[in-house]
């Protein structure tokens, strides 16, 4: 049943103005609603192109430094320049991580660049190897 399922992605926001303005304003995804509380826990509702992205107010937000969601871009080059014209910081790694150069890591079957939201939730764009 579940493979023919449309899924979304929940991610934890310790600041949702912060979030807000970094996920509609600097990433430009749109806004379908927000739940200010108290009788709904407070969130965000955004769009993407095959789903949603969730932010949910948190206390605590995320102590997970792994990737926490992705966008398949079809040009890993043209992504990360977009994102640096936007003011957003790509990551860097050298090894044990996987090395990127110029932010793009070559992962074998595809090619990745990480950045962080103001909440700490690490994202990527993947490009993948056809």
């Amino acid at each position: 049943m579940l493979k023919d399922c449309a899924a979304y992605t929940i991610l934890l926001s310790k600041d949702l103005d912060a979030s807000r303005r970094f996920y509609h304003e600097v990433l430009g995804l749109e806004i379908l609603r927000e739940d200010p509380g108290p009788d709904v826990e407070p969130r965000i509702v955004f769009k993407t192109a095959n789903g949603r992205l969730i932010l949910s107010k948190s206390t605590i937000g995320t102590s997970d430094t792994q990737t926490q969601m992705a966008w398949i871009v079809p040009d890993i080059r043209a992504a990360v320049a977009d994102l640096r014209a936007r003011g957003v910081k790509i990551e860097e790694y050298v090894a044990p991580d996987p090395v990127t150069d110029d932010g793009v890591a070559d992962m074998g079957y595809s090619w990745a660049a990480w950045f962080i939201d103001p909440s700490q939730n690490c994202l990527a764009v993947v490009q993948p190897k056809d």
